[in-house]
């Protein structure tokens, strides 16, 4: 089936894929089982050794890969940014699958004369489904740990951002050890369910609602999987606070890609005797960001990536506006700009969690702001969401910041600064409430979900065993 997929910069549906079929999938599945037990016999310093081997071969399409980055999201600076962080990536995988594997796990067992001897066994074949505001990093993000851990692993994108498939899997061609081992395959929300029945296990990363058919699909087919899901971060800025360095945080916390990130800082709660100070310093930094309407890299905020986002974007606004909520900075709707929708960074005042906008997810450059009377209050309003990914906290003292840190149900809470998990991966963390399920996407033990663990019992005792008959 053809699936034609629109310029995000120009409205015009000016590129097509071919969705992958149930037969066609299967045959790549089967073949990705045969290959794998190599791949994993081989050993992680064969393994180490193919990545590397790969690192060399992408330097070669880095040209190649921005270019359908920018074209698929309509942004260049992020889309550098998403090549560069793939070389770190494999390096720092690197590093951690080798200490990994350098463990010996074997111990002796608490009950006499017992020796347990510890086993990794790897899935076979490993389905990854990625999302469209970071077509390449999300796509690696459980690819890269996966593979090193002795996996193949087929990898299903988005088809609103396809065009990275084709030059990111020629480099891939280019490597004869990978050939089984890891494939991209264009195709929509069918091909995505099909990966499903056909795959080991499965990374999603996504909305809450996909995420929830991706929970009861595998739940039926009694087949493990790990949901990286949607955020509705809290900011909390505190009595004390460095309120312009706040103010600059939060603005690229918030509308950093356009908003499109699931650990944008999408609500902000202020101390009502610092918020009116605060609102003009953010409204300073706002009104300083430029749209890259011209080209990709005259601005730095690209086009709405999703045309579907638009409406929301657009209804959580309308819905604000109409429940008492004023514009302080930016439009009350995405503008249509040379086929392109466009968004400047809106600040919200007057806001409440009757809301959308302080409640769903906007996945835009939205910034509500509203205030509380003391720290109780803001731990309250910060937690009163179905969402626990990540947050931030800005006050005068460290420790000050921990405690109110130490309150929030989230995975991750940056202090002092904003949406932190997008620069530190090594902070091992979960997703808590609705944003997800599973292991740690982040650190060395984000290994362990793609293996299963096996002990062998061995009785070392050369008499009879104190428990039988």
């Amino acid at each position: 089936m053809e699936i034609a997929v629109r310029n995000p910069r120009t409205g015009i549906k000016d590129y097509f894929i071919n969705a992958f079929d149930k037969e066609k999938i299967s045959g790549i599945v089967e073949n990705m089982r045969l290959h794998q037990k190599k791949w994993n016999n081989q050993g992680i310093d064969y393994r180490v050794r193919t990545m590397k081997k790969w690192l060399e071969v992408l330097d070669v399409s880095k040209d190649e890969i921005i270019q359908a980055l920018t074209e698929d999201t309509g942004r260049y600076p992020e889309s550098v940014l998403e090549y560069n962080l793939l070389p770190t990536t494999i390096n720092r995988w690197i590093i951690w699958s080798e200490e990994f594997f350098s463990l010996n796990k074997d111990k002796n067992s608490q009950v006499p004369n017992i020796y347990i001897k510890q086993e990794n066994i790897p899935y076979s074949v490993v389905g990854v489904i990625s999302p469209w505001n970071f077509p390449l990093l999300l796509s690696i993000i459980d690819t890269i740990p996966a593979l090193l851990g002795g996996c193949s692993v087929l990898v299903k994108p988005s088809e609103i951002t396809p065009r990275f498939i084709k030059p990111l899997q020629v480099s891939i061609d280019k490597v004869p050890e990978l050939h089984g081992i890891l494939q991209y395959i264009e195709g929509d929300g069918t091909t995505g369910a099909e990966l499903i029945e056909l795959a080991d296990i499965i990374c999603f990363t996504g909305s809450v609602a996909t995420g929830r058919k991706v929970y009861h699909q595998c739940a039926n087919l009694f087949k493990p999987c790990f949901l990286e899901l949607g955020g509705k971060d809290a900011a909390i800025v505190l009595k004390g606070a460095d309120l312009q360095k706040a103010a600059k945080s939060i603005l690229w916390g918030s509308i950093v890609n356009c908003g499109h990130s699931c650990l944008s800082i999408e609500r902000v709660y202020v101390h009502k005797d610092i918020i009116e100070e605060f609102i003009i310093l953010l409204k300073s930094e706002a009104d300083k960001v430029t749209l890259a309407l011209e080209n990709p890299e005259s601005g730095q905020i690209g086009p709405v990536i999703s045309e579907r986002q638009v409406a929301i974007i657009d209804e959580h606004l309308n819905d604000a506006l109409q429940k008492g909520a004023k514009i302080i900075s930016g439009e009350r709707i995405c503008r249509l700009l040379n086929g392109g929708y466009y968004c400047r960074p809106v600040i919200l005042t007057n806001v409440n969690h009757s809301m959308n906008v302080m409640t769903e997810e906007t996945f835009g450059p939205i910034i509500p702001v509203m205030a509380f009377k003391d720290n109780q209050e803001a731990v309250h309003l910060a937690n009163d969401t179905i969402f626990g990914l990540s947050g931030a906290v800005f006050a005068g003292a460290e420790a000050e910041a921990l405690e109110i840190a130490q309150q929030m149900h989230a995975g991750a809470i940056s202090i002092n600064e904003c949406a932190l998990t997008a620069i530190v991966h090594d902070g091992e963390k979960n997703s808590f409430k609705m944003s997800g399920i599973g292991g740690s996407r982040m650190g060395p033990s984000s290994l362990q979900r793609f293996m299963k663990r096996k002990a062998y019992l061995i009785n070392q005792n050369k008499g009879d065993s104190a428990w039988w008959f």
